[in-house]
């Protein structure tokens, strides 16, 4: 049987490893991890495809290690006990070392199994996540392990991987095989930094070519029908989803319209509706707030609209919000002062409400007591002298007008009315 593309092209030195020159560069600390043949227990961070199999791979080979492979999703303590039990035995001469691939999925008795073993040095534990590790992963176990993390490949690390796959497939074909000029470029570009991504491409490319004058033409059209889609991560719940979040809300904040649109594409394309419309909302109080607060009123029908359109149209009212915030006037006046109020109450700085401010219909009949409030509406301006706050915080300020047009003109209109 005919081994697929993407396991038989595999990297077998650190040389060959695409991407990752920050771990593996000649001099940074992985490298010489790895060629020391220290053993050092190690959890690898981050998305598919990035090389984290192979380097365990090479590392097995380097330390002279019997490697045992375990998913995380499909494993159980079972499969644990079995694999220790080849401690000391002719099966495991030089030691074991496990990969344990998507270590989020075992639980905190399935995590801390590993740590005997860990201890004593009988076992070697490289762990994989596409999760970040620091909310996934038992901390005891964290703290015996060193975490590094992978990024996405870059187009133009993934192109020569790209090259080499096809060359080998003309190679592996009873057929010659050839491809247009844009077709390496397109899937290295495609595959969003995902190598296996970009090497499955390629291979069922070949598979989907038709034979013409005796070849196989590799064409622009059926590459773009094969990598459809496949530029973006995104997994609903996930760190990418949250990264995405975050980079939409910093750009409404950074009043960048262009990153923004970007963004909610992004979104758009993995058909999530409801974490763009809830950033957008919450970016309309936080960082435009008072400096324009009819913001939020039109954010939220934009909001509504797009529920009810759903996709493809709901673009067009999320982009409008969008936009809109992107451009706005910024201000954190109210998030500011929100924050520095609810600090004080879980801090315990409270207080009595001021008698004034009671409510009367409280007292018991017939021991009412004088409140003494006084009703601003019967003042000029309807505004009159008189505490609020309780006594302990009764020179605190939360509130500071931001220095827009907006909040300007609101703080003008009050130092008039109160004289100051």
């Amino acid at each position: 049987m005919k081994r697929p593309l993407a396991d038989e092209i595999r990297p077998k030195t650190l040389d060959e490893v695409v991407g990752q020159r920050h771990l593996l560069a000649p001099g940074a600390v992985l490298r010489r991890l790895i060629e020391s043949g220290t053993d050092v227990n190690m959890v690898f961070y981050g998305p598919s495809g990035t090389g984290k199999t192979t380097i365990a791979n090479i590392i097995a080979q380097q330390t002279h290690k019997t490697l045992h492979r375990l998913n995380a999703t499909t494993a159980s303590l079972q499969d644990i006990k079995d694999i220790i039990a080849d401690v000391g035995t002719l099966l495991a001469p030089g030691g074991i070392l496990l990969y344990l691939d998507e270590i989020q999925y075992f639980n905190k008795k399935q995590q801390q199994s590993l740590l005997e073993f860990m201890e004593n040095g009988s076992l070697t534990l490289i762990a994989s996540t596409t999760e970040n590790p620091y909310f996934y992963v038992y901390g005891a176990l964290l703290s015996r392990s060193t975490v590094f993390e992978f990024k996405p490949v870059a187009p133009a690390e993934v192109e020569p991987a790209v090259r080499r796959a096809l060359n080998m497939e003309r190679e592996r074909l009873d057929l010659p095989v050839e491809w247009e000029d844009e077709v390496p470029r397109h899937i290295a570009t495609a595959c969003g930094g995902d190598v296996r991504k970009a090497i499955n491409a390629v291979e069922l490319l070949c598979q989907a070519a038709i034979p013409v004058d005796g070849k196989l033409r590799l064409t622009r059209e059926d590459t773009l029908q094969v990598s459809q889609r496949s530029a973006m991560r995104y997994d609903r719940g996930g760190d990418a989803m949250y990264d995405l979040a975050s980079a939409l809300m910093k750009s409404l904040r950074g009043s960048d319209p262009d990153a923004a649109l970007h963004y909610l594409a992004r979104f758009l394309e993995a058909g999530d509706l409801i974490t763009p419309c809830r950033r957008l909302l919450c970016s309309a109080s936080e960082d435009i707030g008072m400096a324009y607060p009819q913001a939020v009123v039109i954010v939220k029908a934009c909001v509504d609209a797009a529920m009810q359109l759903g996709l493809p149209e709901a673009q067009l009212p999320l982009a409008q919000a969008a936009v809109l915030l992107a451009t706005a006037p910024k201000s954190n006046s109210t998030s500011a002062g929100i924050a520095a109020a609810w600090a004080d109450v879980k801090a315990g700085r409270t207080g009595d409400v001021p008698r004034e401010l009671q409510n009367v219909h409280a007292d018991t009949a017939g021991q009412e007591r004088e409140q003494g409030y006084l009703y601003p509406h019967n003042f000029t301006g309807h505004w009159v002298r008189q505490q609020y706050l309780p006594d302990a915080l009764k020179d605190v300020v939360y509130y500071q007008y931001g220095d827009n047009k907006t909040e300007q003109a609101a703080r003008t209109y009050w130092e008039k009315i109160k004289g100051q």
